[in-house]
């Protein structure tokens, strides 16, 4: 049975991590072949379930050493339809790797939470296309025709949320959200921007936060930014607004480089721990209110370490 669903945790404050880049982090430190990116597929196998068990076990770790609450993110990011076909999973194979994923996030749970550590589970949702362009957009009836079927199997396990990764555009924000609300499941939804702290359609992030939340009557729970570098967004976002209070989370690259170069990147830019643990203090001064922090693409548990140090002493 879920056990945060009716009341997500970080909504009452405190502090609270994530993981960081785990695709990069399987497949440049680990050296796993991930095709499509798709974590999902080390579920197969002794040795890649072993590997997904340490990777989260090394977050949940620095989060029960430094005292804070937890969101465990399931690999799921490439666990939809089409990703699936390409790979060669039916329908039922997607929908069993979806419940074992978040049956392998129940056991981190079951071996870390604590009264002083809330661990919530969220089933992770990827774009139906690619992470870094919007492609082919669909309308929000047809997202969430599309991502239902992976939300649906989310709302059947002990899912607590469901996030939204690397959302692109407005309109498939816009599915996730009302496909969420038709299973009775908490919904997150994270955007991602370019260097110019704009979505890739070009839509700002007041733009969308507002038009989500217009047509889906504020459903999110809150937002997050993610697969973004903090000098690509900090200048975006003004304090006091009402749609940057909407923001609880941030999820940042290691690089500052842009999409399309990190696109065509033979090598990991792991960018500078240190220094991205200091930018994320400056933002948390700037906006208390966000309390939930990971990593995207280059970032792993030293980059989740610092950044936890850093917005603690910001506090």
């Amino acid at each position: 049975m879920p056990k945060y669903r009716s009341r997500l945790p970080q909504l009452d404050g405190g502090l609270f991590l994530t993981d960081g880049g785990a695709e990069t982090t399987l497949i440049f430190h680990e050296g796993f072949d991930l095709p499509y990116f798709a974590a999902f597929t080390l579920l197969n196998d002794a040795k890649g379930r072993q590997a997904l068990r340490a990777y989260f076990n090394r977050y949940a770790d620095i989060a029960k050493t430094n005292g804070t609450g937890f969101v465990l993110e399931s690999p799921t990011w490439r666990a939809s339809s089409d990703w699936g076909e390409k790979l060669d999973y039916s329908e039922k194979d997607m929908a069993a790797v979806n419940r074992d994923s978040i049956a392998l996030m129940a056991e981190v749970r079951q071996d870390y939470e604590s009264d002083s550590m809330p661990i919530v589970i969220s089933g992770c949702v990827g774009p139906r296309g690619d992470g870094y362009d919007p492609g082919n957009v669909m309308t929000p009836t047809e997202a969430e025709a599309y991502h239902s079927k992976q939300i649906c199997v989310f709302a059947e396990t002990e899912a607590d949320q469901i996030t939204a990764i690397t959302m692109t555009n407005v309109n498939e924000a816009i599915g996730v959200t009302r496909a969420a609300q038709a299973a009775d499941i908490p919904v997150v939804i994270a955007f991602t921007v370019e260097t110019d702290g704009r979505l890739p359609t070009g839509q700002s992030l007041a733009e969308a936060i507002n038009a989500v939340d217009e047509a889906t009557g504020n459903g999110p729970a809150y937002f997050m930014i993610n697969c973004a570098h903090p000098t690509h967004f900090q200048d975006a976002l003004a304090a006091g607004k009402p749609w940057v209070q909407r923001i609880h989370g941030l999820r940042a690259n290691a690089s500052a480089l842009s999409h399309a170069e990190l696109d065509e990147a033979t090598e990991l830019d792991d960018g500078n721990p240190a220094e991205l643990g200091t930018q994320h203090r400056s933002l948390q001064q700037r906006f208390g209110h966000i309390n939930v922090f990971g990593g995207c693409c280059g970032t792993d548990h030293r980059h989740i370490e610092q950044i936890c140090v850093a917005v603690k002493a910001a506090a």
